[in-house]
């Protein structure tokens, strides 16, 4: 826009407000590179590997005319919803003290709205929490006490979270990462037994992992699930569900909800309930969502600069992989460290072109993968940065043979 043509506007927009009356709104052409219309829209929704169970519900939803919010988030309840996904809402694997905190975030295209909420206790279905936050306030982002009772007040039912199989592996973390060892029964307790054997299985393991093998045991852990838990104890998962719709008439949402980093500090957030991390939405662009280390996913404004990245002309691929390379340029592309780091993006353009990209490919047989649903249910696997998985941080114990 010419300087001129500016203080021209100006001044009819200060005369209309003068006269009492509501000046029109101004058009103003965007200065990037607007995507080409390839054609008409369709529906597809894309999202982590962890919904694909429950992307056939949201499809029919999508086709059956339904908002692109609401088809969204019927794909991510389910996980909200699974007490075996210990990443997402009810069973979450909790903080230092035991107790499950959940966070989400969400985007409407059509309306260019959004809600959020971060640290929620005792609710179960967050997603939809953050859309109630963006439909019934003022606000965008309501945190801890406050966005539960948010909650309530809106109607959703209080429960307890913290499932017994999520509980039992904190206690193994509790008991194995405390400063002391005095947690369980004393020698001097009804109660007490002596250690459960030793397992000859184990005998090639490092002594610590051999330990938390007994101390699984003690507590009541499934021994098919032992290894399971010794896993989530050193490393543990931050797993969490992002999702994105878009529909024949073009409109389009995104929604990313988790129960955060394992054993986090009380009242810690990653990038899941930050608009602009977690995810993102331009009705005029595309969506982008996360799940991964969220601090790092928040120092590159991960699901924004994705969108951004396609504003000015690059494909989803080349916008997500760009984003990638961020996150590998704040740690000076060392190696070493990034070995210990996951991220992995999901992008959906709004003429319905999309990818999965991921810092890392996996293991050749496991490659990482997400899914879509377009008419057909499948998993893709994601395009990546760097060969190989992630290592484990302490390194991961082997499973007995």
């Amino acid at each position: 826009m010419k300087r001129r043509d500016f203080l021209s506007g100006m001044a009819i927009t200060s005369a209309s407000l003068a006269a009492g009356q509501t000046p029109a709104p101004q058009k103003m052409d965007s200065p990037y590179k607007m995507i080409p219309n390839t054609g008409k829209p369709k529906n597809i929704i894309i999202c982590a590997a962890n919904g694909f169970n429950y992307i056939d519900a949201g499809f029919e939803k999508l086709r059956s005319g339904a908002d692109t919010l609401d088809a969204a988030i019927t794909v991510v309840s389910g996980p909200e919803n699974d007490p075996n996904d210990d990443s997402v809402g009810l069973g979450g694997l909790p903080n230092e003290e035991g107790v499950v905190e959940l966070d989400s975030c969400c985007m409407h295209g059509p309306t260019r709205r959004a809600g959020s909420v971060g640290g929620v206790r005792d609710i179960k279905n967050v997603a939809s929490v953050a859309k109630a936050v963006m439909e019934h306030t003022g606000h965008v982002m309501l945190v801890g006490e406050g966005a539960t009772r948010f909650a309530v007040a809106m109607g959703f039912p209080k429960e307890n979270l913290l499932t017994e199989h999520s509980r039992k592996i904190w206690m193994l973390w509790k008991e194995t990462h405390s400063n002391q060892d005095w947690w369980g029964p004393g020698v001097s307790d009804p109660n007490w037994k002596p250690p459960a054997a030793m397992s000859e299985l184990l005998e090639d393991q490092p002594l610590h992992i051999r330990k938390m093998y007994v101390i699984a045991a003690d507590l009541g852990i499934a021994e098919s699930q032992r290894m399971d838990a010794i896993q989530k104890v050193l490393n543990p998962p931050t797993g969490t569900i992002n999702c994105s719709a878009l529909n024949e008439k073009g409109e389009m949402s995104s929604v990313t909800t988790t129960s955060g980093l394992a054993w986090k500090l009380p009242g810690r957030c990653g990038d899941s309930p930050i608009i602009g991390a977690g995810c993102y939405c331009d009705q005029d662009i595309g969506a982008a969502g996360a799940t991964g280390n969220g601090e790092e996913n928040i120092r590159v404004a991960g699901a924004h600069t994705i969108v951004e990245n396609m504003r000015h002309g690059m494909s989803p691929e080349d916008a997500g992989m760009d984003a990638l390379k961020r996150i590998a340029r704040n740690f000076n592309n060392d190696m070493t460290r990034l070995s210990y780091l996951n991220m992995f993006y999901y992008v959906l353009r709004k003429d319905g072109a999309y990818a999965g990209v991921s810092l890392w490919s996996g293991k050749g047989d496991h490659p990482r993968r997400y899914a879509v649903h377009d008419g057909t249910k499948r998993y893709e696997t994601a395009k990546y940065l760097f060969e190989g998985q992630a290592k484990d941080w302490p390194p991961m114990p082997q499973v007995p043979k």
